[in-house]
């Protein structure tokens, strides 16, 4: 739960403090949809920004708190199975899925598909590969080799621990207009100077921290062979790295918004 909180914190100091960047008009979002809502964070905040409309999360889990705003409500649902029935929206927001999607195309075409004519898609995302711009993250260390068998791990799965660098290849695709693509340096570890990035490095040193062990050992056990003592191994020295602060790793954080043809018609959506 913190760490989901954590990156919810994250994502929104790393884009200037803001929940969204998409240009909303307050009084035309009447529906709401945040797509893998996890704890529920982000449309709860929502709710406070956006009191007349009726925003709906869903996610598989159902980890959500139970109350709520009263314009809130949340749904135990599989984006990646039918839309079918699925009343249209003016705003539909999508953060952080990754490898959680097996068909990201797909996704993005039922996001055009259920938003009303005018209306607005976010979707932000990473490119999970670390680098760094002043050579302190180098070959020889644990990290590095540690996030190259992650990203490649995600890739013998079928799926992508770098869908940021295609979100606006896919929205441009599913027929979104006004497509706005701005990218994010994401320090991992309060090394930056200025105090901004310094504050978004300790947010995410502080998440990484907390699920390095969970996920890495279902992806590097069971996807790509090793042992758990293999595993434990490395992560030991990946921690300590990057708790030193003279590893200056960073990654990106990418947000992608677009907007449906206010002309879309119902028979073009169906095409």
């Amino acid at each position: 739960m913190e760490r989901l909180e954590m990156t919810h914190a994250m994502a929104v100091k790393a884009i200037g403090n803001r929940l969204y960047l998409a240009p909303l008009e307050k009084d035309k979002v009447q529906r709401l949809l945040d797509i893998g809502t996890g704890i529920g964070i982000w449309a709860i905040e929502m709710a406070d920004v956006f009191p007349n409309a009726e925003i709906i999360g869903n996610d598989l889990s159902a980890i959500q708190p139970g109350w709520v705003p009263p314009n809130v409500k949340f749904e135990i649902d599989d984006v990646e199975s039918s839309w079918a029935g699925v009343k249209k929206y003016d705003y539909i927001f999508v953060r952080h899925m990754l490898v959680a999607i097996a068909d990201w195309p797909k996704l993005v075409r039922n996001v055009f598909k259920y938003l009303n004519p005018g209306g607005w898609a976010e979707f932000q995302d990473l490119n999970s590969e670390y680098y760094s711009d002043d050579g302190t993250y180098a070959e020889e260390h644990a990290t590095r080799k540690w996030n190259k068998q992650f990203v490649d791990a995600c890739e013998s799965m079928g799926r992508t621990g770098r869908p940021g660098l295609k979100l606006e290849e896919w929205d441009k695709g599913a027929g979104f207009q006004n497509v706005k693509h701005s990218k994010f340096n994401c320090p991992v570890g309060p090394w930056a100077k200025d105090p901004h990035h310094r504050e978004v490095g300790m947010l995410n040193l502080i998440r990484t921290l907390d699920g390095l062990e969970a996920f890495s050992l279902k992806l590097f056990c069971d996807v790509l062979g090793q042992t758990k003592d293999e595993v434990i191994v490395m992560l030991a020295k990946v921690r300590q790295e990057i708790k030193s602060n003279a590893l200056h790793a960073m990654f990106d954080h990418h947000v992608v918004y677009g907007q449906k043809p206010e002309d879309q018609s119902e028979e073009s959506d169906e095409k």
